[in-house]
């Protein structure tokens, strides 16, 4: 993204390098509180500019600033013993531990932890069970970035949750608030037949960077990054601040021939925005170093007053990707390497089913098994039983995926029979209709206090009525998600539903309010990126399997060839013209 500044972007970066220096001169100068030291002083000196501008800092930025959350640990365990929830603020401070009081739905915390490019061991995996059990609900959610939730917590089990996962190899911390999530990467990374670049390595580089450099932590709000492979599961990583994605980069360019990663930022699909290029291609080896020096920039120039324009995205709408860069390359000392698209090889193209079901990987003779979970919920007698079948029929290995599922690796061809046999055995499954394939839902209403529905209840009675009504042979993904944080990211989904309270009668204003949805459709992702358009508003939980049984009728019936995707046959018709076709079944 090449061209010069704007005029607009001349004046941003001026300011903010006379704003530093102004700084910088009147703590050197002027007598008074002593200048922000340590690893939280570039935080501290953000909060101070945006106040001087005359700005209010947000409650969260006054609660990082009073108390830094990892300072805080000894009052946490003190909460703990008296079997006591936190205060808002400590509410907050706990989330960079991985523990979120999620009242009032649930009288209980919940535990995220953080799984570096979803791979677990079989023996962490049975941990983890363990710990749901002695200290929890005995369940678990995977969750849409390649990770789990451990949930039904009691405020006395706070510490001890969080230190038997230390005890297993794992961690919590940095899981919430205003940290980098976990990172994701390529789900079937060093064994996909067709994969670019096994992105294992630099998923967990970053993983450690961020656990062990403080500075990482309490930035203007939350922070994703993902690594893609070019493995045959999509990583979604176009929906992180961050992504960097695999390719080669063929003879002839600006940079010597071989595999780099393509920079990508800003995307938000809550927001409703993906990532965009940047022109950047970089060294696997320097990823670490310019995500680094991304999340520096973004600490001195995020929005630490407006949480609802606090993300990456809102600077880089502000100034510009050229403008952005330049910082970035700034804090790296060295320019950026930029390499026109037409020397970049096409990337291999995504599997939509390729995280369920068994397939073949590149080593000779072994198979990984796509197990279907029921929108992301285990027991912890599935946990215990899953990690028994990694350990008797697979590597040992367990990955989880972004599609709220996980696989199992390493499984020789003499193995398949018992570990299907097996999985099925503890009330799961390996096989899925094209509609349960797809299907993907937040915690929702029964365990989240911003979900307006039931999102989990309404994805399993969707795919319940669909399934045995409409037979799709093209691979549908719909996304139903509680509220506009958008967990299960509906605007990326063929069809996308976002929680909703509306009328049990419509035409009675004074009627109960009754779970409900707001509905997208078009959404997509990779090489098909784009944002769901909505369609209808305020439709009742209760309509909503109808509702999609209409759509996927039509598109049957109406799709110009059996190759049409669902997303093409939506955007090629007007909403008015799809809103007549949903409403048919209704």
């Amino acid at each position: 993204m090449g061209g010069d500044f704007s005029p607009e972007q001349k004046r941003y970066l001026e300011g903010f390098a006379s704003g530093l220096t102004v700084a910088r001169s009147g703590r050197a100068q002027t007598p008074g509180p002593a200048a922000p030291s340590g690893p939280d002083a570039p935080h501290l000196e953000a909060q101070a500019r945006q106040e001087a501008a005359g700005k209010k800092l947000a409650d969260q930025e006054k609660w990082k600033r009073d108390e830094h959350p990892f300072d805080a640990y000894d009052r946490l365990k003190d909460q703990a013993k008296k079997d006591e929830f936190p205060k808002p603020p400590d509410n907050f401070r706990w989330r960079y531990y991985g523990l979120f009081y999620v009242a009032p739905n649930q009288n209980a915390y919940m535990c995220r932890l953080r799984i570096p490019n979803g791979v677990v061991t079989h023996w962490q995996f049975e941990a983890l069970a363990s710990i749901a059990d002695r200290f929890a609900g005995g369940y678990s959610h995977v969750t849409t970035r390649a990770n789990l939730q451990i949930r039904e917590i009691p405020a006395r089990h706070a510490t001890d949750v969080l230190e038997a996962i230390q005890d297993c190899g794992l961690s919590a911390r940095h899981s919430g608030a205003d940290n980098i999530r976990n990172v994701t990467g390529d789900a079937t990374a060093g064994f996909a037949p067709n994969e670019i670049l096994d992105t294992r390595p630099h998923a967990r580089e970053w993983h450690f960077h961020v656990q062990n450099e403080r500075l990482m932590s309490g930035l203007p709000r939350k922070f994703n990054v993902a690594f893609d492979g070019g493995g045959p599961i999509p990583t979604l990583e176009d929906t992180n601040d961050i992504g960097f994605q695999a390719i080669e980069v063929l003879p002839g360019a600006s940079v010597p021939p071989g595999v780099y990663f393509r920079l990508v930022l800003g995307g938000i699909t809550g927001h409703r925005d993906l990532a965009r290029p940047t022109g950047v291609a970089l060294e696997p080896g320097e990823a670490t170093k310019i995500a680094d020096a991304i999340v520096r920039v973004f600490i001195d120039t995020g929005d630490r007053t407006d949480r609802a324009k606090a993300r990456l995205k809102y600077v880089l709408d502000k100034i510009g990707f050229d403008a952005f860069l330049k910082l970035v390359e700034d804090k790296l000392g060295a320019p950026l390497k930029r390499v026109d698209e037409a020397h970049v090889a096409p990337r291999p193209a995504y599997d939509r089913h390729g995280h369920v079901d068994v397939r073949p990987q590149r080593q000779p003779g072994l198979f990984y098994i796509g197990l279907v979970l029921p929108v992301g919920r285990l027991t912890s007698d599935q946990m215990r039983e899953i990690a028994k079948i990694a350990r008797d029929c697979g590597d040992g290995e367990i990955r989880l995926t972004v599609w709220q599922n996980l696989l199992l690796p390493g499984v020789p061809e003499e193995k398949l029979a018992e570990a299907k046999a097996r999985i099925e055995a503890c009330g799961l499954d390996w096989r899925a209709s094209s509609i349960r394939a797809g299907l993907v839902a937040c915690t929702g209403s029964k365990g989240c206090r911003f979900a307006a529905a039931d999102t989990k209840g309404a994805a399993q009675e969707i795919a319940a009525w669909c399934e045995p009504r409409v037979a799709l042979d093209q691979p549908v993904n719909i996304h139903v998600t509680g509220c506009h944080n958008s967990c299960a990211q509906h605007y990326i989904g063929d069809i996308g539903l976002i929680g909703a309270r509306v009328a049990e009668d419509p035409q009675n204003e004074d009627s109960d309010k009754v779970d409900g949805f707001n509905v997208y459709v078009g959404g997509g992702f990779g090489a098909d990126g784009a944002i769901g358009r909505e369609l209808l508003k305020d439709v009742k939980a209760s309509d909503a399997p109808r509702l999609v049984e209409g759509l996927l009728k039509a598109y049957l019936a109406q799709r110009a060839s059996p190759d049409e995707t669902f997303q093409q046959f939506t955007l090629s018709r007007p909403v008015e013209e799809l809103q007549t076709l949903a409403k048919a079944c209704l």
